[in-house]
């Protein structure tokens, strides 16, 4: 997929619309996180830190389902299935920090915990449904 859809490219950059997303646990039983999301306009984009289950998840199963509903319309939502590309720890801190400026208006992220190594992730779409 070259480029995501208008209505999902909003809906993921524009305003603070909260993601779902489902990860596989080793057993195959899916895990959801609600987190925040980013795009470069052809991938989904996510943060988080090392330690934590979907970072895990994803290393041993890259595929993803990915749920965003408009805030303010519950009934415009896009949904992606598809699969890590890339997870780095390059430019990690600062884009968490673009994230708290985005959702909460503040400069840095305030919850970073001691020593934590946060790491981007990167999922390629392989099948969007936009609704709304």
């Amino acid at each position: 997929m070259s480029k995501l859809p208008e209505l999902a490219h909003k809906l993921i950059t524009e305003g603070r619309n909260f993601a779902a997303v489902a990860t596989l646990m080793p057993d195959g039983s899916p895990q959801v996180s609600i987190v925040w999301i980013d795009s470069d306009g052809e991938h989904v984009i996510l943060n988080t830190a090392e330690g934590r289950v979907k970072p895990k998840n994803l290393r041993r199963d890259p595929r993803v389902a990915v749920t965003v509903m408009n805030s303010e319309n519950p009934y415009e939502q896009v949904m992606i299935r598809g699969r890590v590309v890339e997870m780095t720890h390059n430019g990690a801190d600062a884009h968490i920090d673009r994230l708290a400026k985005k959702y909460l208006g503040v400069d840095k992220y305030p919850y970073r915990g001691p020593g934590e190594q946060r790491v981007i992730i990167k999922i390629a779409p392989d099948h969007i449904g936009v609704f709304g």
